[in-house]
This record gives C-alpha cells, structure tokens and sequence, in this order.
C-alpha cells in the first residue's frame, strides 16, 4: 500500500476520515479535500502524528477549477491518484436547515444538494479520470446512500444524487475507464452511526453500521484483491431495502 496515493473528498469529518486515517495506518499516500479548512488543518495535523505522507487541500466541490487544482496538488505532492473516494456531501435539507416540505423549500436548497451531492463526484471523476489514463490504471468509488434507492418527500436533491451515482454515473465511468484500466464501484450504505439521528433507522439486524464497517468494505472494494469488481454498487444496508413488509 506504501506505493499507492488516495484521494478522499470530505476527508476531514465521517468517513472521510475515518478513511483518511485507515489508509495512512496501512502506509499510502493520502490527500485530504475537504471545503473546512480549519477542520482540514487539525485532521492532517492528527496523522501527522503517526504518518508523515498526508497533505490537505481545501476544496470548494462545486467549483471545477478548485477540483483540478486539488487533482494537481496531489499528483505534485505524490506522483499519482491511484484511488479517489467520493465522500463529500450529505442531505442538503439536513445541512442547510431547511426542514419544511419539499413546494416549501427554496430551490436554492436543492441546487446545493445536486451540486453537492451529484456534480461534486462527476467533477472529481472527470477531473481525475484525465490523471488515471495518463497512469492507465485507477480505481473510483463512490459513496451511495440506501436513500438513493428509497428516495426521500424532503432531502429530494440528496435521494436523486445518490440514485444517479449508484446506477447511471457508476456504470457510465466505469465504461469511460474500460481502455484505461479504471474501474469504478458505489458502495451505498444504509444507516451508519456517523450521527446519532442514523440509530433510528430500521435494519433488519435492529441496528445502523458502525463508520468502520462501511470504510472497511470501501478499502476492500478498492483494493486489488476486487480488481473483478467494475461497474456495480454494493449496497450495505443491514437488510433494509428487504422490509416493505415489517
């Protein structure tokens, strides 16, 4: 894992860092992209402690220019993106504290959850694919959502972003990469106990995933024993998405 560098958006909260942290234990090379610079800035600081090979950039996901600008600074830093992790984003109703109906919600909300949520991981995907040809080889995960398959009456943006990246994105980049031996998966998970509120949610194991677990499945699904593994998502959800009838 030494010789591997990974890109993570949203590296400085959840999972992000959780994998952030993960990834540095096993020797890669990690690049943290997160929008909060002060949280950023303590993260790399953390795994400083204990792996030298960690930088982080600040990153606005919407902003394509700061996309590639982070794409550059890792490759400058490293040499190569060998795996890039989308973790950026979350309910923009939840995130931006608009919690009335969804006539009732100023569009304005929703443009960050598409953005956010859907273009955050397309840009980082185009703008990363270009370094992976140039390397012919890559992998790219995305972070789906058992929303994406349940949809949501509130967070509308988030459910349709997720959807999007666990079918049509997916499968799309997946294609995009087969010449240039880049593959891509989506893990979506169900409930995860990165916030308390996630307890709540049924499974039919009568409990959410701990963060650990899913990082797990994402490191297992990027590494080079899943190399057969191109174009699908994984959904890790407890068995929630078999309950309509409980």
């Amino acid at each position: 894992m030494s010789t591997k560098t990974v890109l993570i958006t949203g590296g400085a909260s959840g999972m992000g860092l959780l994998l952030g942290q993960c990834y540095a234990k096993e020797g890669a090379n990690v690049v943290l992209a997160d929008v909060n610079r002060d949280a950023l800035n303590s993260c790399v600081d953390e795994i400083r402690t204990y792996h030298q090979n960690v930088i982080g950039v600040q990153v606005d996901v919407r902003d394509y220019a700061q996309v590639c600008n982070a794409r550059d600074e890792a490759v400058e830093q490293f040499g190569s993106i060998d795996i890039l992790i989308n973790c950026a984003g979350g309910a923009e109703t939840r995130i931006c504290n608009a919690q009335g109906e969804f006539h009732e919600t100023p569009i304005e909300v929703y443009d960050f959850g598409l953005d956010v949520n859907l273009k955050g991981a397309f840009y980082f995907d185009h703008a990363v694919m270009a370094q992976m040809v140039k390397q012919n080889s890559g992998v790219i995960i995305h972070l789906g959502s058992i929303t994406g398959e349940e949809g949501s009456g509130n967070a509308v943006a988030y459910a349709a972003s997720k959807s999007a990246l666990m079918h049509g994105v997916t499968k799309s980049i997946a294609l995009a990469g087969e010449h240039h031996n880049v593959r891509c998966v989506c893990i979506a998970p169900g409930p995860v106990l990165t916030r308390p509120a996630m307890a709540n949610m049924k499974t039919m194991l009568g409990r959410a995933a701990e963060p650990q677990e899913i990082v797990d499945m994402i490191m297992y699904a990027a590494s080079e024993k899943c190399e057969f593994l191109n174009g699908v998502t994984i959904l890790m959800d407890g068995g929630r998405s078999v309950m309509f009838n409980k």
